[in-house]
Formats: structure tokens, C-alpha cells, sequence
């Protein structure tokens, strides 16, 4: 997937979420239109309906984006490239919370089905494929990029919805770690499934998506590991992450960034002992959330409470 704003461009800001394009979409927009320029009369037509395509997974990747805001996550930004759309959301980390955050994506495609399929009706009933066929194409295109969209969301294969989705129900049973291990390896078999078809079609395009489908896999599992790994270690008592509540493991694992030392910085309440370097906050290992030392006491207060 894109790194955030590597490459895009910025397009506009709506509801407090900047929106970013990616400078390789104009490529394969161009090539894409251009292909299929005898699909209509005008060429016009196939820029309109690459522009529908754009407009589906932009309000696709809103519905993630406003989901995480309504259950108090974060979520500014977006960046659009030409294997689809990335809203980068940051949930509570709590399965319900994850689970809304990132169903709410799919729901939007949901909700449009009926409009289009409506749309198309009427369009039907009006005689539009012989008076108007460029328009009657268009609705017909919308409407079966929308579905496709749809159904290539929900496969249950990390990192695409449909396999965040699965990993957010796991979640409730299994915990963040092994959900997301669990996840990742249904995704591997699924990913796996989508390279041989990329072959027995003969589509270069699909090929590439796979292949940054299993990336991104693969780094969920590798995250799956290290937080497996932090949850075997002895944690410290009396601190705990204000935004994922997870109490800080024992050990030398924070870097002092004056002597590059490893130093245990909750031992040392935030002061490296071996240069004397304070830090005003502490990243959480788990979360990667950066907090005043004060804040993780407090923290650990409520936590306890509860």
C-alpha cells in the first residue's frame, strides 16, 4: 500500500480528512481509458466512467474514515492510487471499535446497490439502451464496478476488508495478537488463490495487486509476532498506555535517542541513565502512541479502577 503522501497529491480537504492522489493514477487512467476507447461514441464516456470509479472508492474509503472518528479514533487522511483507495484509520484499539471502523467501508457499496440498481431500472423502463446508449452503458458499468468492488472487498484475505473484518471478530476470542497471526495465515491461502488466477487469466494487473496483497500480509503477520512476543514478557505494574491500556513489558527495549543506548525507560521514569537525556514522552510498544510519563500513571489509576 502507498506510504502516506509519498508520490500524491494533495486534492482537498472534506469533513476534516485530506484527501491525497496518488501521481501514478493519471497513468493508469490514461491507459485504462484509451483501452477500452471503443466501449462508447465519445472517449468522453470512459473518462466519465473512470471518474464514477474514482467517486465509489472515495466515498468507500469515507465510510472508514468517519466510522473510526465515531467511535473516537483518528482519521485525516486519505490517499487514492490506482489499486484502489487507502483510508488510514486509527481505531481504538478494541475489537468493536476496529470492527465498525472498518466494516463501515463495505457498507457504503451496500447502500449504493439499491440506488444504482434503481437507477438501472429506470433506465431500462425508459428505453435508454436504444434512445440513450451511452448512458444506459454508463449506469450498467457503475452498477457492476460497484458489486465488483463490493464482493473483491469482502474476500476474507488480510488486508482487504473482508479479512480485517474476520480478524476483528477473532479478536472477541482470540485477543489482537493471535486474531491478527490467525488472519494473516487465512490470508497467505487466499492470496495464494488469487496468483493462480492472476496466471489462468493472464492478467499482469491482477498479479500486481496480489503480490501487494501478500506484502501487506506478511507485514501483518510479522506485527502479529512482535505483539505475541510483547505479551510473553514481564510488564510493570503502576503504568498503562492511555489510548490501548496496555500496561508497558520489563526490559531494555526503548532507544535513548542522544546515545543510542537500550535502556528500560519506565525503570528510569523517563530519563536515560546513562546520559542523563529525559524524555517527555514514551512511546507505547504496543500501540506506538507517544505519552507524558504522568499520563501512564494515571492511566494505570483508571485501569485499576475498573
Amino acid at each position: 500500500m502507498p506510504t502516506s503522501r509519498q508520490g500524491s497529491i494533495h486534492l482537498f480537504r472534506f469533513a476534516g480528512v485530506d484527501v491525497f492522489l496518488h501521481w501514478s493514477w493519471f497513468l493508469v487512467a490514461l491507459f485504462e481509458i484509451n483501452a477500452r476507447a471503443g466501449k462508447y461514441s465519445s472517449i468522453v464516456w470512459n473518462v466519465l466512467e473512470y471518474l464514477a470509479l474514482f467517486l465509489i472508492v472515495l466515498i468507500h474509503e469515507y465510510g472508514h474514515a468517519l466510522a473510526c472518528r465515531q467511535v473516537g479514533g483518528r482519521a485525516n487522511q486519505i490517499v487514492l492510487w490506482p489499486l484502489g483507495g487507502v483510508a488510514y484509520v486509527d481505531p481504538p484499539p478494541r475489537p468493536g471499535a476496529t470492527l465498525w471502523s472498518i466494516a463501515a467501508g463495505p457498507l457504503v457499496n451496500v447502500a449504493l446497490v439499491p440506488v444504482l440498481l434503481v437507477l438501472l431500472t429506470i433506465s431500462q423502463a425508459l428505453g435508454w439502451a436504444q434512445t440513450s446508449p451511452d448512458v444506459y452503458k454508463l449506469v450498467l458499468a457503475v452498477t457492476i464496478i460497484n458489486v465488483s468492488l463490493l464482493i473483491f472487498n469482502m474476500l476474507p484475505i488480510y488486508p482487504l476488508d473482508g479479512g480485517q473484518i474476520v480478524r476483528s471478530l477473532l479478536w472477541f476470542a482470540l485477543g489482537r495478537a493471535r486474531s491478527l497471526m490467525l488472519a494473516t495465515l487465512i490470508g497467505f491461502v487466499g492470496v495464494a488463490g488469487l496468483i493462480l488466477l492472476a496466471f489462468r487469466i493472464g492478467s499482469a494487473w491482477f498479479g500486481v495487486l496480489s503480490v501487494f496483497i501478500l506484502l501487506n500480509c506478511w507485514g501483518g503477520l510479522k506485527q502479529s509476532m512482535a505483539l505475541l512476543r510483547l505479551a510473553r514478557l514481564p510488564h510493570h505494574g503502576g503504568f498503562a498506555c492511555p489510548w490501548c491500556k496496555a500496561a508497558p513489558p520489563r526490559g531494555n527495549l526503548w532507544t535513548c535517542g542522544q546515545c543510542r543506548t537500550m535502556f528500560d525507560i519506565f525503570e528510569t521514569h523517563g530519563v536515560c541513565p546513562y546520559c542523563s537525556a529525559e524524555f517527555p514522552a514514551t512511546p507505547c510498544l504496543h500501540c506506538g502512541r507517544l505519552h507524558p510519563m504522568s499520563e501512564w500513571m494515571a492511566a494505570a489509576g483508571m485501569v485499576a479502577k475498573t
